[in-house]
């Protein structure tokens, strides 16, 4: 029975690997790796084309057709300054993806508490799990990204390399994910321990692995969206200038209950890390 029921969460996952890399690569290419490899090609496969599209798309949107309406001229990033960006992010990509790869492995070996089928739980017990879920991962990037800054040779040799864009003008969407390769994923292993504290739906995880990359783009537009709780972009901006606020992920909330929640709208001068 147990195997049965692991089986499912294989079938998935192969079902993920033929629709993304069938529609991508030649057979040739993949259809004889791996189980294990397939899913990394795979995660690497629509890491890409999700972080690409999806920030291309966005800085098209706020920096051209809705140019001086969102970002004054010249506070619009150059083209270098993007292209660093994302080769910064393109460099780690491989690693990133290395995360999803192993949290699908461990989940098909019936390591974590995850489940296959929404019929598993019902919906109602679904959404409770869901929601202790994200309130996991809001505590634990929240603290995770703190200590990234707290801790000075963490700091120095895997933070740094985000915060050199450290201005309005120097962010973009393709910065949210250019990262030092473990800073990423260290960032990102709140979703991983939250597998083994509370029943999980093993599609809905990767998608939130992969929605990441949307959030992240978003939170580094310097656009204020206004939406409280939401940590938005104007809140992710003062981050990257104070370097000791808004250290935040979805929401605010851990920032205002630990006193490190800076408003857009405050006057208080910069700070030294």
């Amino acid at each position: 029975m147990e195997n049965g029921y692991l089986r499912l969460f294989v079938e998935e996952t192969s079902m993920y690997n033929r629709i993304v890399l069938g529609s991508m690569l030649p057979a040739k290419m993949w259809i004889s790796l791996p189980h294990f490899l397939q899913s990394w090609l795979r995660n690497y496969v629509g890491g890409v084309l999700l972080y690409l599209l999806s920030s291309s798309l966005w800085c098209f949107y706020i920096y051209y057709l809705k140019r001086n309406v969102y970002i004054p001229k010249d506070l619009i990033p150059s083209r270098r300054a993007m292209l660093l960006q994302i080769v910064v992010a393109m460099k780690a990509m491989p690693w990133y993806c290395l995360l999803p790869t192993v949290s699908e492995y461990m989940i098909e070996h019936g390591w974590t508490r995850c489940f296959p089928l929404f019929s598993d739980v019902g919906l109602m017990a679904y959404l409770g799990y869901l929601l202790i879920y994200l309130i996991i991962v809001e505590v634990g990037i929240y603290w995770m990204h703190r200590e990234l800054h707290d801790i000075k040779l963490l700091y120095k040799y895997l933070h740094a390399t985000h915060h050199i864009y450290n201005k309005q003008n120097t962010l973009s969407p393709f910065a949210g994910l250019a990262l030092h390769p473990i800073d990423g994923i260290l960032q990102a292993v709140p979703h991983f321990v939250a597998l083994f504290l509370v029943p999980s739906h093993l599609t809905t995880h990767i998608a939130l692995l992969f929605l990441e990359g949307i959030w992240t783009a978003n939170i580094h537009d310097c656009i204020d969206g206004k939406i409280w709780p939401v940590m938005g972009a104007a809140y992710h901006t003062i981050h990257h200038t104070t370097y000791r606020h808004n250290y935040g992920h979805y929401t605010i909330l851990m920032d205002w209950f630990f006193g490190t929640l800076r408003n857009p709208s405050s006057d208080e001068p910069k700070k030294d890390i």
